[in-house]
């Protein structure tokens, strides 16, 4: 019995909806509602003590961090492989994975500004802090804080542009020849990727998803759309409907 604690909009949660989609599994889908602090309840802190999504549970035993969710789902239920065969290819791909958490802060500045922001200002200064203390990670107190009273600054949000873009520069000189970032297969690495461009090509720089710009960048994100997991892992817009994608999806 596979249980899978999530978010609709959280990037973390959209790549093992991918990976489940990819895998035709199925699993019981409990919402967490990001907006309304569900994270960090005592209920779900026995969960996940670090207050984030997404967490799976596979047989009485909790797994957490989407890299993570993601290879024990393809170890566990290892058909169709989400892994290249290849040990040298398997490191790519997790090099990969790493590199693209690495960039989380950058989509943080532009995503939480959407419901988050407009929630957290409203806030009183003990409500803030009743918030804060409830939070585990330093990294996200400090991001609660900033939504609430220090909004990311244009030069701030020019800056996490700038080094998201150089995720589609670097998908343009290193990706295989078959169109996947590793080997001839589309791979977790792609699932990896695949939350961010959307954001790229929805809001942050559509204008580098162009195929005069990334064409490589451009197919790849085409033909990963036209994957029927895409679909089914309801990977929508992000800021259309703001507080209704957080809650059904859409």
């Amino acid at each position: 019995m596979l249980t899978l604690h999530h978010a609709w909009a959280s990037s973390a949660s959209r790549r093992v909806r991918l990976c489940l989609a990819e895998k035709g599994l199925d699993y019981e889908s409990h919402i967490v509602d990001l907006a309304r602090q569900q994270q960090h309840t005592p209920e779900y802190l026995a969960i996940n003590p670090m207050g984030v999504v997404p967490a799976l549970m596979h047989d009485g035993k909790t797994i957490t961090e989407s890299g993570t969710i993601c290879e024990y789902l393809d170890e566990v239920f290892p058909e169709p492989p989400l892994s290249p065969a290849d040990p040298y290819e398997r490191a790519q791909m997790r090099n990969w994975i790493r590199h693209i958490d690495g960039l989380i802060q950058n989509l943080v500045v532009f995503n939480w500004r959407h419901v988050f922001q407009d929630i957290a200002s409203k806030w009183t200064d003990a409500e803030l802090d009743a918030v804060l203390a409830r939070i585990p990670s330093k990294e996200r107190r400090e991001a609660w804080l900033r939504v609430a009273r220090k909004p990311y600054t244009e030069e701030e949000r020019a800056e996490a542009r700038a080094n998201l873009v150089k995720l589609l520069d670097r998908m343009e000189t290193t990706m295989d020849p078959t169109g996947w970032l590793v080997g001839k297969a589309y791979s977790i690495a792609d699932i990896a990727a695949v939350p961010f461009v959307k954001r790229i090509d929805e809001e942050i720089a559509p204008d580098e998803m162009a195929p005069d710009r990334h064409p490589r960048g451009a197919h790849w994100w085409a033909t990963s759309q036209a994957r029927p997991s895409y679909t089914a892992a309801r990977i929508g817009s992000y800021i259309a409907g703001k507080t209704s994608t957080w809650t059904s999806g859409r």
